[in-house]
């Protein structure tokens, strides 16, 4: 994936808030809302951006981002919390709420510089259109909550779990907040509900129309809830219950910490830290967990990937402060046939100066739809070295016949390369070492 060179700047975000928004025009295409979030140095960002794809074919997708400028009530720079789209009376609005925040500017003294607090709780109506922005204050909600789990349905979005920072619970809340958009004001009004779970950094993911489970997240700090729980919604009414338990493996149950995320379709993608006792400290585990009915009973799917921690698995704070970012979309959105282009080399940037899938050799066989590869250094292109004949041209390492110990070495080091091709005249052109004449001693005369 790339980004449009009109895009601005998307800094690395720690936990903002995510949500996917399709405009009333049925051509408009879905956009990513993205708000909030800790930045790299340690601050908190008020931020609110917008992603859209602009263009996709069999080898990339085009992201644009720009930032949204917000006026009237802007939420204060935040973490941990939820952002949602109501859709009421053919009107849109965004919903913001909860989350933490860093103590007010006169209290952050150096001892106390970066100490959270929970955001007041407040609900902000949010017009993605013109950046307007209204705070509402109602009287069911007392608490501020971080890392709850929001769900939205057309008016209405269902705030579960969450944790309090300030009584350090996380209580099993359930509130149903619905959003009317007339001509006028809009009206918003918060009900409590029973039946609430107590849960916080839990993943969420959809198994149909109207039913959604809830996996993972905790019940007590670096206490991991192992229960999973189906949400299923029926004539506006929500009833929550637990489902059967997957077949956690002993990795997953002896861990402290788990992290990961919706991948649409009803699969939810879950990581563990290996074992530090292993001689590759940095190993971490994943897994695959298909919650579709139909799929319940297959078995899960695990890969190690190495990664660049080297912080002890046992001493790690739990998933709420993970450095993880991501959205998702279902699994569909990038395939299949669209409005977006297919493949067409125009798109592609001036391949004259990447020369990726050139024909390199008369035996070259590289071929950008059959391609796959080769070296472990090798991502989503061939490897390529530079031969220094004449004024140059790339060819490719596996034409070349290069050991891959012998393709690191030359891309590490500034010697000169001649391809197959060309080594021969490289060595012809080469100038002689000079030979020192023989010394010889003068001959005695008699």
């Amino acid at each position: 994936t790339v980004f449009s060179k009109d895009s601005c700047y998307l800094p690395p975000l720690r936990y903002p808030a995510t949500c996917t928004f399709k405009g009333g025009l049925e051509s408009e295409r879905q956009q990513y809302i993205i708000h909030g979030g800790k930045t790299p140095n340690n601050e908190l960002s008020d931020k609110m951006y917008v992603m859209s794809v602009v263009c996709k074919n069999n080898k990339k997708v085009t992201f644009r981002c720009t930032e949204k400028d917000l006026v009237g009530d802007v939420p204060e720079a935040r973490y941990g919390h939820s952002i949602d789209v109501v859709y009421s009376r053919g009107k849109s609005m965004g919903v913001v709420f909860g989350g933490r925040s860093y103590i007010p500017s006169a209290q952050r003294i150096t001892e106390k510089w970066n100490t959270v607090a929970d955001c007041l709780p407040h609900i902000f109506l949010v017009d993605f259109e013109f950046g307007c922005s209204t705070s509402y204050i109602l009287p069911e909600l007392q608490d501020g909550l971080s890392f709850h789990v929001s769900i939205a349905r057309n008016d209405t979005i269902y705030i579960l779990g969450g944790h309090s920072l300030a009584n350090n619970i996380r209580p099993a809340n359930l509130y149903r907040i619905r959003v009317d958009l007339p001509l006028g004001s809009p009206a918003v009004n918060c009900t409590v509900l029973p039946g609430g779970i107590s849960v916080s950094s839990a993943i969420l993911t959809q198994t149909s129309n109207d039913e959604f489970v809830i996996v993972g997240g905790y019940q007590l700090e670096n206490q991991k809830r192992m229960v999973c729980n189906i949400i299923s919604f029926e004539d506006n009414e929500i009833e929550i219950r637990e489902m059967e338990t997957p077949d956690w493996t002993p990795d997953i149950k002896h861990s402290k910490i788990w992290f990961g995320n919706n991948m649409g379709n009803g699969t939810i993608f879950l990581g563990i830290p290996g074992d530090n006792k292993q001689a590759v400290s940095e190993t971490y585990y994943f897994y695959m967990l298909k919650c579709a009915e139909d799929d319940m009973n297959e078995d899960q799917k695990a890969f190690t990937n190495s990664q660049t921690s080297t912080e002890d698995p046992g001493d790690s704070t739990p998933f709420e402060d993970s450095e993880e970012f991501c959205f998702s979309a279902e699994a569909n959105s990038f395939n299949g046939d669209d409005e977006f282009d297919t493949y067409n080399e125009d798109d592609e940037e001036d391949e004259s100066v990447t020369g990726y899938w050139i024909t390199c050799c008369s035996t070259c066989d590289v071929d950008i739809n059959t391609w796959v590869p080769f070296y472990s250094t090798e991502l989503n292109k061939p490897a390529m070295i530079y031969c220094s004949h004449g004024d140059g041209h790339w060819v490719h390492a596996q034409c070349m016949d290069l050991a891959e110990r012998t393709l690191i070495q030359l891309s590490e080091g500034s010697n000169k390369y001649y391809c197959n091709e060309h080594v021969k005249i490289a060595r012809a052109l080469q100038t002689p070492k000079q030979v020192l004449p023989l010394k010889r001693p003068p001959l005695k005369s008699l």
